[in-house]
């Protein structure tokens, strides 16, 4: 038996082979608690469900219109390298030829591998750059509301997602934390580009043991550990600003926001307390007003108020809340909180976002840019945002309105999707569907035959990370691993560079795409580039022999002993915002200029589209949709860890037991879940420490609609989700937006 060290999004793992086959997986010494997701290693690499060797759709190869409607639903057929290779290279060249490259789609989304060198967007990139570009998604599912926001209000994305408060400076100097959204242990498993450290849990632990109380605020109580011994508030879904808005009009009311630190520190205070007075709107946003809309009694607001009034207090928001109709707001009015508090820049005071939602974030390790495989520049320049590829595919030609600019939707002919499945993270399923037979091909590397493989024409089988050499180094790990190569690739599997090396070959630029480097030469390039970068920043990294053979390397400690903004509140003027006025900008003039209804200039309630209060008659449950405990995004759902967590083959949908009794239901029936968008089944379970008007189906189970009634079998909420933007200010994803009902299922 050997062993191998390899890396993933949810953790770095020794991988046993025995015989050629995957026997073991365990976490490495240097990781305090390793995520139990490293299971689906076990059995999901060499599974049936691998895609064996180049396969083209039946239809397409029919040629005439390629018969799109059959996407989908349609055979494939197994073809040869060389013919697959020509057939999509040939393809490409007529689109780019015909119609211009910018109707090449260049589909990817980044948690395909850990590795720095095959890691599929940048491969895919740097393949289409040299081409002559493509059409890309800007953004993410994740935080693309929160990523355009932002920089508006107080810094840019990466500063923000990388350099915000310490969880070690929470743990020595908060009293408070308030969590809008909770602290989900499950979030903290994964971080793009790979995580050694599992400290999220233990470091929220030990800050409880410090003293340290918690306010979970959320729908459901498991959203926030039991160990923290949190006080629970349960709002109405989706009516976070309006519980903000009337604990900012307590602070206000009692004289207890501070004035000085609102006046010297940031601008547009006096239209945010017009706004909170009534006097812009004629309404007071009183704690009875945000009862009336959040379900919260009134007292508990106020005394919430007073509480973070009274203590040294941080408060944070999950990603999930920017994740719904008007998701910018809650971001802006928690930064608009913080401030009226005037702990911002304090030790242990202040806000910040996303903390349980990537195991990073909160995190005290040295930041350091590693070397990346490069990806060139797209000659297009061109991009849409990431939660707008149906619109684009359905609407070519129409503008869509995106940060105070108009972008106009290309004609999509060709999509080449390498890393991470649509079929996952998009919303409303079912009107993608009709949005992905538009294009006239689309092709997929893929090492299984997931949802994005089946709606593919030409589909080649890539390699795994287990199954090729790589490097694992990311700026929010103190960690550089060798990922070695633990077993052969797998049937006819090829990896994505090699792939992308043989179309460029039959289109005449192989020499320029591969730079006449092997794999173990790029690896070895992205190591000595990195090692000319630490020098610049003041230390060594071994040499690349010696990081092999060793197989890790951790950086320097340097722990951040202040916060990310006490420069700022020491002096605003000498170390200003990257905002335009170098303050926190609770009204922001550039915000205003773009006149968008669905985005003032400052954070406003607005009632979400969908509604429990204007809803409840027709469709009476909110639903949520978080990320799986069991599984990074919909990746190895076929694996048997992922499979073990099911009822009956269906993702399992949590309500609260009155809310079952009323619809006669009982823990492990199968339900059909619905709305006038779709409907799917899932697996039912019991928790009565949740909103009865809410239900929970986490994201993730592979997309498979019935080819007869269309309810999707496997338990998708996204099938039930609107494909809607946040705003025209950012267009994020509004998934957390959904009312459904739910009843059992009668085959």
């Amino acid at each position: 038996m050997k062993r191998y060290r390899n890396a993933t999004q949810w953790g770095v793992y020794n991988i046993e082979v025995e015989d050629g086959r995957i026997v073991g997986v365990s976490g490495v010494d240097e990781d305090p608690e390793p995520s139990e997701i490293g299971n689906v290693l076990l059995d999901g690499i060499q599974h049936g469900e691998r895609i064996k060797r180049p396969s083209v759709r039946k239809g397409w190869l029919e040629g005439g219109d390629r018969q799109r409607c059959r996407r989908g639903s349609d055979e494939f057929f197994d073809v040869p390298w060389d013919e697959a290779l020509e057939m999509a290279a040939n393809e490409l060249r007529r689109v780019a030829d015909e119609h211009g490259n910018t109707s090449i789609f260049g589909g990817s989304y980044g948690w395909a591998s850990a590795g720095r060198f095959h890691h599929a967007q940048s491969q895919l990139h740097r393949f289409l750059n040299l081409m002559g570009g493509c059409t890309r998604a800007m953004n993410s599912y994740s935080t693309a509301a929160a990523q355009v926001i932002l920089p508006h209000v107080v810094a840019p994305w990466p500063q923000m997602e990388l350099q915000q408060t310490t969880l070690q400076n929470i743990i020595d100097h908060t009293q408070l934390f308030v969590a809008f959204g909770g602290l989900p242990k499950r979030n903290a498993q994964v971080a793009y580009g790979g995580v050694t450290e599992h400290r999220t849990a233990l470091d929220l632990d030990r800050a409880h043991k410090a003293g340290t109380e918690f306010v979970s605020i959320s729908p459901i109580a498991d959203d926030t550990e039991a160990s923290l011994g949190a006080t629970w508030l349960a709002p109405l879904p989706g009516t976070d600003v309006a519980l903000m808005l009337g604990i900012a009009h307590v602070l206000e009311t009692q004289n207890l926001a501070d004035t000085r630190f609102l006046d010297s520190h940031c601008v547009g205070y006096s239209k945010v307390k017009d706004y909170l007075l009534g006097r812009s709107d004629g309404i007071a946003k009183t704690p009875r007003w945000a009862s009336s809309i959040c379900g919260l009694a009134a007292e508990d607001i106020v005394a919430l108020a007073c509480r973070m009034a009274s203590k040294r207090t941080f408060v944070a928001a999950a990603w999930s809340l920017q994740r719904g109709d008007h998701g910018e707001q809650p971001y802006w009015m928690l930064a608009t909180l913080a401030s009226m508090l005037g702990q911002v820049g304090l030790p242990g005071g202040g806000f910040g976002f996303g903390y349980s939602a990537e195991a990073f974030v909160g995190s005290e390790y040295k930041r350091f840019n590693w070397a990346t495989f490069p990806k060139g520049r797209n000659p297009t320049g061109f991009a849409i945002p990431v939660a707008r590829i149906s619109d684009m595919l359905l609407h070519p030609g129409d503008d869509v309105q995106y940060d105070g600019r108009a972008i106009t939707y290309p004609v999509i002919k060709a999509i080449y999707w390498a890393g991470g499945n649509p079929f996952h993270h998009h919303q409303d399923l079912n009107r993608l569907v009709s949005a992905w037979r538009k294009p006239d091909t689309v092709i997929v590397n893929e090492p299984w035959w997931t949802p994005i493989a089946q709606w593919a024409d030409i589909v080649f089988p890539a390699t795994t990370s287990l199954e090729r050499n790589d490097i694992c180094a990311s700026s929010h790990d103190p960690y550089a691993h060798f990922m070695q190569q633990a077993i052969q690739p797998q049937h006819e599997a090829r990896s994505d560079h090699e792939i992308f090396a043989g179309l460029a070959a039959v289109l005449g630029f192989e020499d320029a795409f591969t730079e006449n480097k092997s794999e173990r030469e790029w690896i070895e390039d992205i190591w000595q580039r990195s090692q000319v970068m630490a020098q610049g920043q003041g230390f060594e990294l071994p040499s690349f022999e010696d990081w092999e053979s060793q197989g890790v390397y951790q950086l320097p400690h340097e722990p951040r002993v202040r916060d990310w903004l006490a420069n700022f509140r020491e002096n605003p003027a000498h170390f200003p915002l990257a905002t335009p006025s170098g303050k926190l900008e609770l009204f922001s003039e550039t915000v205003a200029s773009f006149d968008y209804l669905d985005c003032p200039g400052q954070a406003v309630w607005m009632t979400p589209l969908e509604w429990l209060e204007l809803d409840r008659d027709a469709f009476p449950l909110h639903l949520l949709s978080p990320q799986p405990k069991n599984r990074l995004h919909s990746q190895f759902d076929h694996s048997a860890h992922s499979q073990a967590s099911k009822i009956e083959g269906h993702e399992v949908i949590t309500m609260h037991p009155e809310a079952a009794k009323e619809r006669n239901l009982k823990a492990g029936d199968v339900v059909r879940v619905f709305n006038p968008r779709g409907a799917c089944l899932a697996g039912l379970a019991l928790n009565a420490r949740m909103r009865r008007d809410t239900v929970s189906l986490p994201t993730g189970a592979w997309f498979k609609p019935c080819p007869v009634t269309g309810i999707e079998l496997n338990g998708n909420p996204n099938v039930l989700t609107r494909d809607k933007g946040t705003s025209h200010l950012a267009q994020g994803p509004s998934a957390q937006t959904c009312l459904v009902q739910v009843e059992k299922y009668r085959s």
